[in-house]
C-alpha cells in the first residue's frame, strides 16, 4: 500500500508527540533522581545481602521519597549503584535519590569516635569497649585474641596506644584492638629508635614499662620527663623504684583506696618497695608522651619525689630533703 503525503504527515506528527512525550517523561525522571528527597538529615542503616532496590525501600520509610517502579531504570543507567554497601549512613537535608545511592555505593558509613584514655588498664578498656553500643562484641574471645598476638609474657597490658579511633557502627572489638596495638608497635619502635644513650633498658618493652609507670604517676604534663629520670637515676644505681601505682596494680580487686604499710611490704611481681628494677609488665596504658618522657628523661641528680596535692610533685636529691618535702605536703598539710 503507497502511503500519500497525508499519512507520512500524520505518521511524522505522531512520532514527532511520541518523541516530545519520552523527553518529558525522560525529564520527569532525572528531574526525580536528582530532587531532594529529604528536608532533614536522616541516618540509615544497610545491612549485609541488601540489594539497591531494598534501599530504595529504606529510603521511602526514612525521607518524602516515594517509591517507585520507576527508579529500578536508575539502575539501568547507573548500574554500579545497585551495588550498595553494608553500614550506617547519615544523608543530609536536600540530599537527592542519585546523591544519596552513590553516597550509599561509595562506603563512606557515619563514623564514630571511640576515644581510648591513657592511664587507664586493658581491663578497664575492655569494659568500656563492650559497653560501646556502637561496636560489635559478638565472637570475642579476649583470650584466643592475645594468644594470637604471641605476646610475651602473655598480657595486653600496656600494649595498646591511647588514641582516639574512628570506626562505623557494627565495627568489631577485635579491629579496635588491632588499631591499637598496631598503632603502639609503630609508635614504639619509632621511639625505641631515636631514645637516648645509655638509658637501663634492655628492650622497647622495658621502656613500655617505665612509661606505664610514669603514666601512673604523672598529674601534670609536663612533669613526665622529670619523673622518668628520678626512676632512671634510681635504676643506675640499683635503687628501688618504690613507686605506690605499682603496689596498687599488684594488689588487684583487693586495693580499696588505701595503700597500708602491711601492702608495701607484701611481695608481689609488682610491688617496688619490694622487688627490685622493672615489674614483669607495664601496670597501665601509656601515652605516646609517657613513652617519650621514659626514652628522653632530662638530666637530673634527683631520686625522689613527692606529690603536693594540687597534682604536681616536690623533687629532691637527698633523702633528708625528701623527708622534709614529705612532712611539709603529706603529713603537715598547710
Amino acid at each position: 500500500m503507497k502511503l500519500n503525503k497525508q499519512h507520512i504527515a500524520t505518521f511524522t506528527a505522531a512520532l514527532v508527540l511520541l518523541c516530545y512525550v519520552l523527553m518529558a517523561v525522560a525529564s520527569l525522571i532525572q528531574q526525580r533522581w536528582f530532587s531532594a528527597i529529604s528536608k532533614e538529615t536522616v541516618v540509615v542503616t544497610v545491612e549485609s545481602g541488601q540489594t539497591g532496590h531494598h534501599v530504595l525501600k529504606i529510603l521511602s520509610k526514612s525521607t518524602q521519597y516515594q517509591y517507585s517502579f520507576l527508579d529500578k531504570l536508575l539502575f539501568k543507567r547507573f548500574p554500579a549503584l545497585s551495588r550498595v554497601k553494608k553500614g550506617e549512613y547519615e544523608l543530609e537535608a536536600g540530599i537527592s535519590l542519585f546523591a544519596a545511592l552513590h553516597r550509599i555505593n561509595s562506603g563512606r558509613p557515619v563514623m564514630y569516635t571511640i576515644p581510648l584514655v591513657e592511664g587507664l588498664t586493658a581491663k578497664q578498656w575492655l569494659e568500656q569497649l563492650h559497653n560501646n553500643p556502637v561496636l560489635d562484641h559478638r565472637n570475642l574471645n579476649i583470650e584466643q585474641w592475645v594468644s594470637s598476638k604471641q605476646w610475651s609474657p602473655n598480657s595486653m597490658e600496656g600494649r595498646l596506644l591511647p588514641d582516639t579511633y574512628s570506626v562505623s557502627r557494627g565495627t568489631s572489638i577485635q579491629t579496635v584492638l588491632n588499631q591499637a596495638a598496631s598503632a603502639l608497635d609503630s609508635y614504639l619502635m619509632s621511639a625505641w629508635q631515636d631514645r637516648q644513650e645509655n638509658l637501663p633498658y634492655s628492650s622497647p618493652y622495658e621502656a613500655l614499662i617505665m612509661a606505664s609507670i610514669i603514666e601512673k604517676e604523672t598529674g601534670v604534663a609536663e612533669e613526665r620527663p622529670r619523673i622518668a629520670a628520678v626512676f632512671v637515676n634510681r635504676l643506675r644505681i640499683g635503687m628501688r623504684l618504690q613507686t605506690d601505682p605499682t603496689v596498687i596494680y599488684g594488689m588487684g580487686e583487693r586495693f580499696d583506696g588505701n595503700i597500708r604499710r602491711k601492702d608495701l611490704r607484701e611481695k608481689t611481681a609488682y610491688n617496688t618497695y619490694v622487688i627490685k628494677g622493672l615489674p614483669p609488665t607495664p601496670i597501665a596504658m601509656a601515652s605516646k608522651a609517657a613513652i617519650d618522657a621514659a626514652l628522653h628523661p632530662i638530666k637530673s641528680n634527683e631520686y625522689y619525689f613527692v606529690a603536693k596535692g594540687d597534682g604536681s610533685h616536690y623533687f629532691s636529691t637527698t633523702l633528708k630533703q625528701h623527708n622534709e618535702a614529705v612532712y611539709r605536703y603529706q603529713i603537715r598539710k598547710p
